[in-house]
């Protein structure tokens, strides 16, 4: 069987993690949005979508960002940071996400009924680590959709999981709900990324 590389499949190879970016080079903010909006198509736990965002682009909060993100260049000369928030309190959204697939006409009211219902009595019981860990999931698959997308638009990323996530709460004064997961880099890239190794397909799957 003859595998055709698929558009999508060439993003992929493609996509790199740059840290040298044109510090003047300047994403409109409009193309961010869009990015973002297209990244909220992925998968999330009982579709309540528990990620958050805050989307720094000013050079003076970059400075302060790069101290509490182990002084990474790329903090600083990348067009803006997108710092991935997940929402330990996602349950909220409950009936807002339910109610709207149901006059989409994605459900119907039974079912969105029982989906509410199923969401408040399960996930506003569960521990506080496990919650943390759900948002920190599906935080990662809006992560790497955001990191596609981008490199789709024509823009380089890094994502940077290496900073002090207290301070980075303390100093954007996030609520107790709100968890900094990873914070994304992108821009304009000031030079190639390195090439990356990758394990043998023998070494980490096996089929039964």
């Amino acid at each position: 069987m003859t595998t055709t590389k698929s558009y999508i499949n060439k993003v992929m190879y493609d996509r790199k993690s740059v840290r040298k970016y044109e510090a003047n080079f300047k994403i409109p903010q409009s193309e961010l949005e869009e990015l973002l909006v297209e990244a909220t198509t992925a998968p999330s736990s009982s579709n309540l979508q528990p990620w958050r965002f805050l989307v720094i682009q000013d050079e003076a909060v970059k400075k302060d960002l790069r101290l509490i993100a182990n002084n990474q260049e790329q903090v600083e000369t990348a067009s803006a940071i997108i710092a991935v928030l997940g929402d330990t309190e996602m349950y909220n959204n409950a009936e807002e996400v339910y109610t709207k697939n149901f006059e989409l006409g994605y459900m119907d009211e039974a079912t969105k009924n029982m989906m509410i219902e199923n969401s408040l009595k399960l996930y506003p019981n569960l521990p506080k680590e496990i919650l943390k860990n759900i948002a920190t999931f599906d935080a990662g698959l809006i992560s790497m959709q955001i990191m596609l997308l981008a490199k789709d638009m024509g823009y380089d990323t890094v994502t940077m999981g290496g900073f002090n996530k207290e301070a980075f709460a303390e100093r954007f004064e996030l609520t107790d709900n709100l968890v900094p997961i990873v914070l994304i880099a992108i821009g304009k890239a000031a030079a190639s990324a390195y090439g990356s190794s990758r394990l043998a397909l023998n070494d980490i799957a096996k089929f039964i």
